[in-house]
C-alpha cells in the first residue's frame, strides 16, 4: 500500500501536470512531402488563419482532453476542434511520418492512431461528431519496459503510421493520439492529446471498416484509461477499439528523414493537386514493423531507431523514489 507520503506526492503530481507544458504536432511527411502542422499557441491568432491539413483547436496551452470529457466532442480532435480545410495526399501503404514539436519523458503512455472516412461532404465540411473512427495501430508497453511515448522521445518526437493497404480510396481524417498516464493511478487522472489531420487516400482496396464514434471510444473508468504507472507493471492494456484492418502499423520514426519539399495540401472537395515524384531517398524509410507488442494485442511494435535511446532511470524498488523523480522531471 502507498505510504501517505507517496500519495501526498501522487496528489500534487496530478495538480502539476494541468499547468505543464506538453507538445503538439509541428508537422506530418508523406511520399517527399512536409505539411505543416496546427501550433495552437500562435493559431489562436492568427487573422486569417492558415489554411492547413491539421484541424484548428483552442487548446494553447498544448493541454490535453481529461477522462471526464469522454463524451464530449472536445475528445474527438482536441478542444474547440474546427475541420481542416486541406488534405494531404497518401497512398495506400505509404507510411506517414508526425512529427511532434516535444514530448516530456515523465508523460509515459501509449500512442494510438484511428482513421474515419469522411464522406462525400468531404472532411472540410463534415461533421466531426458524424465520424466513425476505426484503430489502424496502437504501440503501449514496448521492449525493456519502456512505452510508445519513450521510443517516440529516442527518435526525435517523430512516429511514423503506415495507411492500411485494404482501404478504399477517399478522404479521411487521421487521429493520432498519446495518452499520458503519469496520474492515472487515479480516475481522471490520464491525459489524451488527439491531433487530426485530413488525408485523400488513392488506393485499389475495398476495406470500408466500420468505426465507432469519438465520443464512445474509451470510458473513464477502463483499463489503460485508469493504470498505476509506479507499480512495476509488466504489461499495459491499451483502452479503446480493437484494431479492425489488415494492413496498417505504427513505430518509431527508424531514421530523421530527408528535408522534404513543404506542401499546403490539397483543396478538399476536388482532387488532389499533382506532384512530382520525389526522389527515393526522401521517401519514408522503408522499415519491416514487429507483427505486436507484448501485449499481443496487434499493435506493431516500434522499429528499432538509429538514434541511440535516452538512459533508462535506475530502478529503486521505492514507489516514493519514483515519484519523487517525476515531481523534479515536470518542474524541469
Amino acid at each position: 500500500m502507498p505510504s501517505f507520503t507517496t500519495k501526498t506526492i501522487f496528489a500534487a503530481l496530478a495538480a502539476a501536470v494541468s499547468v505543464s507544458a506538453h507538445g503538439h504536432v509541428e508537422s506530418i511527411s508523406v511520399g517527399g512531402t512536409e505539411y505543416e502542422g496546427l501550433n495552437p499557441g500562435a493559431a489562436a491568432y492568427e487573422n486569417p488563419r492558415k489554411e492547413l491539413v491539421a484541424w484548428f483547436a483552442t487548446n494553447t496551452d498544448n493541454g490535453f482532453v481529461e477522462p471526464s470529457a469522454f463524451g464530449d466532442a472536445d475528445i474527438i480532435c482536441h478542444k474547440g476542434a474546427e475541420n481542416a480545410v486541406k488534405s494531404a495526399k497518401v497512398k495506400a501503404g505509404e507510411k506517414i511520418t508526425i512529427k511532434w514539436d516535444t514530448w516530456p519523458e515523465s508523460h509515459k503512455g501509449p500512442v494510438i492512431d484511428y482513421l474515419a472516412a469522411c464522406g462525400a461532404d468531404g472532411c472540410a465540411k463534415v461533421d466531426k461528431e458524424s465520424l466513425k473512427f476505426f484503430k489502424i495501430a496502437e504501440a503501449g508497453m514496448t521492449s525493456g519496459g519502456n512505452f510508445a511515448s519513450d521510443d517516440l522521445i529516442a527518435a526525435g518526437n517523430t512516429w511514423e503510421v503506415t495507411v492500411p493497404t485494404s482501404i478504399k480510396a477517399g478522404s479521411y481524417v487521421l487521429r493520432h493520439e498519446i495518452i499520458a498516464l503519469h496520474a492515472a493511478g487515479q480516475e481522471n487522472g490520464a491525459q489524451n492529446y488527439p491531433q487530426c489531420f485530413n488525408l485523400e487516400v488513392e488506393s485499389d482496396g475495398t476495406a470500408e471498416p466500420e468505426g465507432v464514434a469519438g465520443t464512445s471510444l474509451y470510458t473513464a473508468t477502463e483499463k489503460g484509461i485508469v493504470f498505476d504507472l509506479y507499480s512495476n507493471p509488466t504489461s499495459y492494456p491499451i483502452p479503446g477499439p480493437k484494431l479492425n484492418i489488415a494492413g496498417g502499423s505504427s513505430g518509431a520514426s527508424p531514421s530523421t528523414p530527408a528535408t522534404p519539399t513543404t506542401g499546403s495540401g490539397s483543396d478538399s472537395g476536388s482532387s488532389p493537386s499533382a506532384t512530382s515524384a520525389p526522389a527515393e531517398s526522401a521517401a519514408p524509410v522503408e522499415s519491416a514493423p514487429a507483427t505486436g507488442n507484448e501485449n499481443n494485442n496487434g499493435g506493431a511494435a516500434p522499429v528499432q531507431s538509429e538514434t541511440p535511446a535516452a538512459p533508462q532511470p535506475t530502478k529503486t524498488g521505492c514507489k516514493a523514489k519514483k515519484a519523487r523523480r517525476h515531481a523534479r522531471d515536470m518542474m524541469n
